[in-house]
């Protein structure tokens, strides 16, 4: 820490008790100056040569007849005007970082300038602080945290300033010029103590991170910090990735329970101002924040209650970076005494952002030209759509875990992410049976809502497995998905594609209008599979499987290729029909007994081939 020493002779201050201070010399004191609750017993003639304000207060005191001055509102306090006092009198003085602010403050309030004497003590301090003080990093940041107690002196006399300027200018210069003392709270590294052996005595340019600055102002208070962050920002010289790491490391530093969501009622405001001045000051590019910081600091802003435009401001960086985030960071406790666990509206309008950006990017490009468009940075790629999907799926299946959330919010989340073309609907599906599970009670027509945005030919084998035999989902999906992977096993032993009955085809497009169907016909397929039904497809499924081992692989010998391929063909064909010949000879008998004025479906009455295949599965079963 940088020094100054003024004046040469000795301290003769003494003390009487904590309230009393004197000069220990041969001549009496002529005057007392209450400087709070201290008495200082002092000489009139060292201090009026000096200070401009004690010759007001003595001449008025002369007045009064009195021998007494009173002095209430100096900066610094007793121990600033103990300074100034010492060094009217010459004594020894020693000024460093912790004291020289309220030293200059006390000299200005005194009126210690060139005008009464040259090299008065306003303006020595003035020379130290330029020459040292602000050329030094640590003590520049110390001064800066003296000045915090001394406003607004030290604001008006342009301390806080040029402090802030002094160390804004320490931070951008290149690291090569950067001293191995550059900061008081990293450890040192093995060179710096003379403690490592292969040490040349070389400097390692390259050890000095860009972002050495950031711990050692984490010990700013809010207001100062954003003064310095400010300060660096308008350089243009530090990157935006940098002072996004500085912002996370001051938060993390200062406020660790305000990201834990942990508050005391009595911090509401001070914490509100924290959180503001972070939002304040974030980057405006994308990336240099990550979206699980963005979204901590969200649940900030909502837990102490920030402005509206703040939030949103907030909300659209996290938007335009989504696909950085992960599920917990989405799951955003609701308010107190609302029925729901957490805030959809919030994810609602952060995937709304993202949206927003890809438009807003597609109409840039079309307005630009084709080498600018095709340098374009902002537009979405298929892969952050994809992230974005997979991201909204798995959020999807925490949420559906609450009893409370109503069928319309799971509903508007799905759809808003519906327009991203997946290879894969796994994530959605589990997402759906999660909902179906945890919603028992919901009626037919919003089963049949959850599920019309889920494609059965994007489900994977497993998945298909599960769902047939799942009891929650509608019979249209359960039929639906059995069909494709028949379908899917077709294509995987090369036969073709085995043709439908006209109500599956009915089915599938999303009609089962035919001049055949019944009244009740769509409530049929839309309705939850029965045990019974389930049973049947189970062994169905069973079925399949087992062919399709037996297709793979015979007891005796190896078919040839063509016979092999032939064979697969007639069995891929046969165990179609067998199976939606079957469910749907099973859905008209539920008809029958529903009081419909039907009992056969289309296929089953015009095709022959259909009858006597599913008479022979009916056998197979019977049998079994």
């Amino acid at each position: 820490m940088k020094f100054m020493k003024l004046g040469s002779k000795p301290d003769t201050f003494q003390s009487e008790d904590k309230h009393v201070r004197y000069v220990a010399t041969e001549l009496a004191t002529d005057i007392v100056v209450n400087v709070g609750d201290v008495k200082f017993y002092l000489h009139k003639f060292p201090l009026l040569s000096k200070s401009y304000q004690l010759q007001k207060l003595v001449s008025t005191a002369n007045e009064e007849s009195s021998d007494e001055l009173i002095i209430t509102d100096i900066p610094g306090g007793p121990a600033a005007f103990e300074i100034c006092a010492k060094f009217c009198y010459g004594m020894v003085v020693t000024l460093n970082a912790h004291n020289v602010i309220a030293a200059r403050c006390a000299a200005e309030y005194l009126g210690m300038h060139e005008t009464m004497e040259k090299g008065n003590l306003a303006y020595k301090i003035d020379v130290f602080l330029n020459s040292v003080i602000f050329r030094s990093w640590k003590d520049s940041i110390i001064v800066l945290q003296t000045t915090m107690c001394l406003f607004p002196w030290s604001e008006d006399l342009k301390l806080i300033f040029h402090c802030v300027e002094a160390i804004a200018s320490r931070a951008v210069i290149d690291t090569s010029k950067v001293d191995w003392s550059y900061t008081y709270n990293r450890k040192k590294l093995p060179e710096e103590n003379g403690t490592d052996p292969n040490w040349n005595g070389a400097r390692n340019y390259k050890a000095v991170p860009n972002d050495w600055w950031v711990e050692d102002l984490c010990e700013l208070e809010v207001d100062l910090y954003k003064r310095v962050i400010v300060s660096i920002n308008s350089k243009g010289i530090i990157c935006g990735e940098v002072i996004g790491e500085a912002l996370k490391a001051y938060v993390y530093r200062q406020f660790p329970g305000l990201i834990k969501g942990v508050t005391r009622s009595s911090d509401l405001t001070k914490y509100r101002s924290t959180v503001d001045t972070i939002i304040y000051l974030l980057p405006d590019e994308k990336g240099c924040v990550s979206s699980s910081f963005l979204l901590k600091v969200l649940k900030a802003a909502i837990l102490v209650d920030c402005s509206e435009e703040l939030k949103k401001d907030l909300i659209k960086k996290i938007g335009h970076q989504l696909e950085q985030a992960s599920v917990s960071d989405l799951l955003i406790r609701a308010p107190e005494g609302d029925s729901l666990k957490y805030d959809i509206d919030v994810v609602l309008n952060i995937v709304h952002e993202f949206f927003i950006r890809d438009q807003s990017s597609e109409i840039e490009s079309l307005e630009a030209n084709e080498a600018q468009e095709f340098n374009k940075p902002g537009i979405l790629s298929e892969a952050s759509k994809l992230m974005v999907a997979k991201l909204i799926d798995a959020y999807l299946t925490e949420i559906a875990r609450d009893e409370n959330l109503p069928v319309s919010k799971f509903v508007e989340l799905v759809e808003m992410v519906s327009c991203i073309s997946r290879p894969g609907h796994d994530g959605l599906y589990r997402a759906i049976d999660m909902y179906l599970k945890e919603h028992p009670g919901i009626s037919k027509s919003e089963r049949k809502r959850i599920c019309r945005y889920m494609d059965c030919k994007k489900l994977s084998v497993d998945a298909c497995m599960h769902a047939v035999q799942n009891e929650r989902l509608p019979m249209r999906v359960i039929v639906q998905v059995l069909f494709f992977e028949q379908v899917r096993a077709a294509a995987t032993s090369g036969t073709s594609t085995p043709d439908l009955p006209k109500s599956i085809r009915d089915l599938n497009s999303g009609s089962m209008r035919s001049s055949r169907s019944t009244p009740n016909a769509d409530e049929d397929w839309d309705a939850v599979a029965t045990a019974e039904e389930l049973k049947a497809l189970k062994g169905e499924l069973a079925a399949l499987k087992l062919e399709r081992r037996r297709s793979d692989k015979f007891v005796e010998g190896r078919p040839s290729s063509v016979e092999k391929t032939a064979l697969n063909k007639v069995k891929g064909l046969l165990m179609t029909k067998k199976i939606f010949s079957k469910l749907l000879s099973t859905k008209s008998g539920n008809a029958d007994t529903s009081g419909s004025d039907s009992s056969e479906t289309p296929s089953t009455a015009n095709n022959p081939e259909d009858s006597k295949s599913t008479s022979s599965a009916n056998r197979r079963i019977s049998v079994s």
